[in-house]
């Protein structure tokens, strides 16, 4: 009996020994395949294939002389093994018409299962299990193997999701130690920008970067990425909005290592007169609901049926449940209009991006009277990450959802958007995405799980402008088979997803694009031990 992997690896076949029949053959789908679900069933056939081999052996000797028993195996072994094998096409019927008997009737209750390969043999020298018998211990055993198998995905899940959604112990000595010297230090307090350059923060000749976090490392990074890859970087203006527990720590890195001869803004949510909670009513609501808030920040197994859900699916929601989709710095861009009055453009940024290439050219892109720019995610050569249209992001079976969209229709992306804050204002998308936010509470969730960007898919809808893909590369925090050589050409990778650049889980040949931009000789950064992952 032997075993074969195709070089492609997209087949595995158990032929008998003279490799005229195929016992067994299985085939994979075209689709990549991870070496954890390589490793996972290579494993399970190293498992199976001694019992094959042992039923196999079975079937063969009861099929001559109708045995029942292990005995047969002792009387008939040495005929076989001289060649006297009469019929292996019935051998093969036999075989599959064992497996096919067994695999329809119920494992009984109760039943005591081996621990070990060498235990079930010895327990079938002692109990002198028939063929009926072996198969049946062998199908428990599979599926006891395979639930053992299952369990552990979702316990890496899980540890992959809390790993993701808490704060690295560097990045919290960065933010503290920062706020320190913001309190001690005069020149970390110093007017960002200084006092001459701050026409230029509604300069329209400018071009105005926004970005919403309250990471500074990873802020750090953007801004960096931003100005060396940029053909004009005396033109750049950063406007950096973060919450008021980071402001002072954010304040003091730009303002100790500035990036001239770009423009840096900081600004935390407390310092915007017009960003209120009587103007923003829903926006509390999302934050104080107890609802929404056991939902982010509660048991995320409770309740949960695991036994019909895809490791994949089951991490798609755990996605959805990251703390961070109810912070209001989350939601910022949809009031870019009213916090930058002055400004017609602006380019908005997550904060886990990286720039590499010139972005000029993006505010010479007419968006032909749309709002926001942005590249659609429902067609690309990584099927896995640009295969997204409106259902999978909502519930159609929702009669509202029903109504008003199409699950056909073609999904983009946040991360990289150009808005044209000109247009935008002759809309009523606030609104819009207020109005859902709203139905979705009142729905308990129900309409859809992921965040903001489904209450913007359907806010902006028939207000955007796509752009081509190479502008922005998804996928780089969940899809570890990213094509390397398409990252380095892509103007803005995006690490979308929870392997974070900036955590132990990132993927290590995706996280030079991101660390070459970290400042690893700056003291705070080496006294809070970021090292180099």
């Amino acid at each position: 009996m032997q075993l074969h992997v195709s070089p492609s690896m997209r087949s595995l076949t158990i032929s008998s020994n003279n490799g005229f029949i195929d016992l067994m053959k299985i085939k994979v789908a075209s689709r990549h395949i991870s070496y954890r679900t390589l490793f996972h069933t290579i494993l399970i056939l190293a498992f199976l294939l001694p019992f094959v081999f042992i039923l196999t052996a079975l079937v063969t000797l009861e099929g001559v002389n109708k045995c029942s028993s292990f005995d047969c195996l002792g009387r008939r072994l040495g005929p076989r093994l001289l060649g006297r094998d009469d019929s292996e096409q019935r051998l093969v019927k036999d075989f599959y018409k064992i497996l096919n008997q067994v695999n329809t009737e119920e494992i009984p209750d109760g039943i005591k299962l081996p621990d070990s390969f060498n235990q079930l043999v010895s327990e079938m020298k002692n109990s002198q299990y028939d063929a009926k018998t072996f198969a049946l211990t062998l199908r428990a055993m599979m599926e006891k193997l395979e639930r053992e198998i299952r369990e552990s995905k979702f316990s890496e899940l899980m540890n992959k999701h809390f790993a993701a959604s808490s704060i690295p112990k560097g990045l919290y000595c960065l933010s503290l130690r920062l706020t320190d010297e913001y309190s001690s230090n005069a020149n970390a307090r110093r007017q960002l920008p200084s006092p001459e350059l701050l026409p230029v923060l509604s300069n329209n000749s400018y071009h105005h970067f926004v970005l919403s976090t309250d990471n500074i490392l990873a802020a750090s990074v953007v801004v960096t990425s931003a100005v060396q890859s940029s053909l004009k970087p005396e033109k750049i203006v950063f406007h950096i909005i973060t919450d008021k527990k980071t402001y002072a720590g954010m304040h003091a890195w730009f303002a100790l290592n500035p990036v001239s001869p770009a423009i840096v803004e900081v600004k935390g949510v407390h310092q915007f007169d017009w960003l209120t909670r009587e103007n923003v009513p829903v926006l509390d609501a999302v934050e104080n609901h107890h609802g929404i808030r056991n939902y982010y920040h509660g048991n995320h197994i409770a309740g949960a049926n695991l036994s019909d859900t895809t490791p994949r699916t089951f991490a798609s929601k755990l996605q959805a449940r990251s703390p961070k989709y109810i912070s209001l710095l989350n939601h910022l861009r949809i009031y870019l209009p009213e916090l930058f009055p002055n400004l017609d453009k602006v380019v908005f940024l997550d904060d886990d991006v990286v720039i590499q290439r010139d972005l000029s050219p993006l505010w010479d892109i007419d968006l032909r009277g749309k709002v926001n720019g942005a590249v659609e995610t429902c067609k690309g050569e990584d099927e896995w990450v640009m295969s997204k249209h409106f259902r999978n992001y909502f519930n159609f079976s929702h009669p509202l959802i029903a109504k008003h969209l199409n699950p056909d229709e073609c999904a983009w992306a946040y991360g990289m958007n150009v808005f044209d804050l000109h247009a935008w204002r002759k809309t009523n998308v606030r609104e819009t995405y207020h109005y859902w936010l709203k139905e979705n509470l009142k729905s308990n969730l129900t309409m859809w799980k992921l965040g903001t960007l489904p209450p913007a898919l359907i806010a902006f809808k028939g207000h955007v402008h796509p752009i081509d893909p190479s502008w922005h590369m998804l996928g780089l925090g969940y899809q570890s088979k990213t094509n390397v050589e398409n990252a380095k050409r892509a103007a803005v990778i995006h690490y979308n997803g929870q392997s974070k650049p900036w955590l132990q889980i990132g993927f290590e040949h995706l996280r030079p694009f991101w660390t070459k931009y970290v400042n690893y000789s700056n003291d705070f950064v080496r006294h809070c031990h970021i090292l180099e992952l």
